[in-house]
């Protein structure tokens, strides 16, 4: 293995109760990087998580499907295609409420761990 690259082959796969697959293939909980994190998501129609407001920036980027994101009182939803950069410290909730499953890349800057997320419970 070079110390100049890492190629990822075995994604790290997060365990999630909500039938939402997640597959980081760099941050915390993959290769310990701590710097960002990147994720390939597939979540099912239906699916929501707690709102949060976390210390990391995210970026999400939509392959397929549609999500929906909620930030103060506004409903916004990105489709395949498109892309969003919500700033750290912004309250913010990601749902799928729509037919059917969607997907999409996360980056997060620092990278994502669940205690900077600080979701509501």
């Amino acid at each position: 293995m070079s110390e100049k690259y890492f190629i990822q082959r075995r994604p790290f796969i997060v365990p999630a109760l909500d039938n939402k697959i997640i597959k980081e293939h760099f941050g915390h909980a993959s290769k310990h990087v701590g710097d960002f994190s990147i994720a390939h998501m597939i979540a099912p129609a239906g699916w929501s998580e707690p709102a949060q407001t976390p210390d990391f920036d995210e970026i999400t980027i939509m392959v397929r499907g549609k999500k929906q994101i909620d930030i103060d009182d506004e409903k916004i939803v990105i489709k395949a295609g498109e892309s969003i950069f919500i700033r750290r410290g912004t309250r913010v909730r990601y749902a799928n409420p729509f037919d059917e499953e969607n997907e999409y890349i996360a980056i997060c800057t620092p990278a994502f761990t669940l205690e900077a997320a600080h979701r509501e419970v």
